[in-house]
């Protein structure tokens, strides 16, 4: 099996609140190998009041949060179980798992945030195969060359007309190949 995203249903106001609680639940109950990331889709947005710029973030979807686990029997049971969890988009209920989403509703979620459905830090290393999924060098497929964690980019060597070529792409860019 391998890890998927998932919807998770929350009371509403309560996601940062099931955020920690899940995220301590799978590290109390060594669940760290099944549940990986828990994320509240937040976006900035700048609100203009009195002629003076204000940056704020909202919530994208109220009363849901981003889970990136594999689904397991316990794993399941761990999720739907954390307080202030209402259930699982994409469960019929009467005991199904629910649906994963697809990569690409992933990655436009994640994209939007500035971030990666790939955990950078822990997947992807100088020297891996990846694809460019978006920009100008969209559905080319090349190797890290380095990782810059601080501003969220990678270069990656590219073949162009036949020439190896440096191109600096976002995380939210690339997929693992």
């Amino acid at each position: 099996m391998e890890k998927e995203w998932y919807v998770v249903n929350t009371y509403s106001g309560h996601e940062n609140k099931v955020k920690e609680k899940l995220e301590m639940r799978a590290s109390t109950m060594g669940m760290e190998d099944y549940i990986f990331r828990v994320i509240v889709p937040e976006q900035k947005q700048v609100e203009y009041k009195d002629g003076v710029a204000k940056e704020k973030t909202t919530k994208m979807f109220p009363g849901y949060i981003l889970v990136e686990m594999i689904m397991t029997d316990e794993a399941w049971f761990i999720v739907r179980n954390t307080p202030g969890v209402t259930g699982f988009i994409g469960s019929s209920g009467k005991g199904a798992k629910p649906f994963p989403l697809t990569p690409q509703e992933v990655d436009n979620i994640l994209g939007n945030m500035g971030m990666s459905r790939l955990d950078i830090a822990n997947e992807l290393e100088v020297g891996d195969n990846v694809k460019v999924i978006k920009g100008a060098f969209a559905n080319m497929f090349g190797k890290v060359k380095s990782i810059d964690m601080a501003n969220q980019k990678l270069e990656v060597i590219l073949d162009l007309f036949g020439q190896e070529t440096v191109v600096e792409v976002e995380f939210s860019e690339i997929e693992k190949s």
